[in-house]
């Protein structure tokens, strides 16, 4: 077993240390931006987690397509929250998102978005992959979802799929862009 653990080490580096040492450094305004990012990584996490990296990418991508399509709010957070909101019953100026009513079911879930401590390995890919959709590295190589905005899980069947374009699965996901405008 001993003798396996270097070549363990040498492969997960290799699959997760290489997003971070491949890519430019984040620009200097960086913290600016943080909350953006923040939002992106917590989205890839809780929508794709139990995915491939490239199932994780694929999401992020969705997310960064939404942001550049007008039909759609103008920021990453605001896409990820769009959806429902009322006033909570503790505090009236707080609004909250309805259960099951939101564009991405985690944000509305009503569950914990606490992060657990034995993920935080999967939370620092996400986290890696969010940087570079917000700074734009996967752009230059393309886009593999060919302008996905739309995905769902393979197990459940959305009516709004029949109106959709298919584009590709990647993993447990199926994903779909806007058919063209007339």
């Amino acid at each position: 077993m001993l003798k396996k653990i270097p070549i363990i080490m040498t492969l997960s580096f290799m699959a997760f240390g290489g997003l971070t040492l491949c890519s430019p450094p984040a620009p200097a305004d960086g913290h600016k931006h943080q909350d953006q990012i923040k939002c992106i990584a917590d989205n890839i996490y809780w929508e794709a987690r139990n995915q491939t990296v490239r199932g994780m990418i694929a999401v992020g991508l969705v997310t960064e397509n939404r942001v550049r399509d007008t039909r759609f709010p103008d920021t990453y957070c605001e896409v990820i929250k769009q959806g429902p909101h009322r006033p909570s019953w503790r505090d009236k100026s707080v609004l909250i998102p309805i259960k099951n009513r939101c564009q991405f079911s985690w944000y509305c879930d009503g569950k914990s978005d606490v992060i657990p401590h034995y993920d935080k390995d999967v939370y620092d890919v996400a986290t890696d992959i969010a940087t570079k959709i917000f700074y734009g590295p996967y752009l230059l190589l393309g886009d593999f979802t060919d302008g996905a905005t739309f995905y769902h899980a393979d197990y459940v069947y959305p009516a709004w799929a029949k109106v959709k374009i298919k584009t590709i699965k990647v993993g447990r996901h199926i994903f779909y862009k806007w058919q063209d405008r007339k």
